[in-house]
């Protein structure tokens, strides 16, 4: 079907079938579902990023299959492959290793869709997704505490009283202010609670609504 364009790109070289690399691709896709699924069960509602890690492992997943396919057994390819993604920087740093292990497990997942290595993905997938969500259940800084510090950056002109109380007053049981500065050479408060939230399970949903305030510059919630 594509013999015409391939002899006037191509190099010799012959890829896979056309339904093995579309199958190789596809697998490749499924993997990356999976493990944002993982992520998003196990980890992602404690991250800030819980909505572009999924997409990262998505992404990554697929094109780490189709990088692998294009490499195939080529040595020279697969040098120059790495020296032109040196070149590549991810602007977000990714702060916490759990986080570089789901995105590893994408590019691992990828690369295995990718080389044809089916029964080694459809393994490796349970397997790891298993230690996963089993490391939630048994590292208690994996689970949300109703204890945390609060940090709430506001700009200036507004008050915490009539700014941020109302909603505290929704979702915590106590808030006692621990410290309060100036930052960005005084655009804005930084303002540090101690606090007790009521329900444990509704910390996003604080979180959430305090962005939304007017005024409310950033939030940050740490467990102790």
């Amino acid at each position: 079907m594509f013999e015409w364009l391939r002899d006037i790109l191509g190099d010799g070289e012959v890829l896979p079938p056309l339904q093995r690399v579309l199958a190789r691709v596809v697998l490749g896709l499924l993997c990356g579902f999976a493990v944002a699924a993982v992520y998003v069960v196990t980890l992602g509602r404690q991250r800030d990023n819980y909505r572009s890690m999924p997409t990262t492992c998505v992404l990554l997943s697929v094109l780490i299959s189709i990088v692998t396919i294009v490499i195939g057994n080529n040595m020279a390819r697969a040098f120059g492959l790495v020296g032109a993604l040196s070149i590549v920087r991810f602007r977000t740093v990714v702060e916490n290793t759990s986080d570089t292990a789901f995105v590893i497990f994408a590019v691992t997942l990828g690369m295995a869709s990718g080389a044809g290595y089916v029964e080694l993905a459809l393994l490796a997938l349970p397997v790891v997704g298993a230690a996963a969500y089993l490391m939630t259940i048994l590292d208690p800084k994996t689970k949300t505490s109703e204890h945390a510090e609060l940090t709430v950056k506001m700009g200036i002109g507004f008050t915490p009283e009539t700014t941020l109380f109302p909603t505290f007053q929704t979702y915590l049981a106590k808030w006692d202010t621990l410290a309060t500065g100036t930052a960005k050479q005084g655009t804005f408060i930084e303002l540090l609670y101690a606090v007790r939230i009521k329900d444990a399970s509704k910390v996003y949903k604080l979180i959430t609504d305090l962005n939304k305030l007017e005024g409310v510059q950033n939030v940050e919630w740490k467990p102790e």
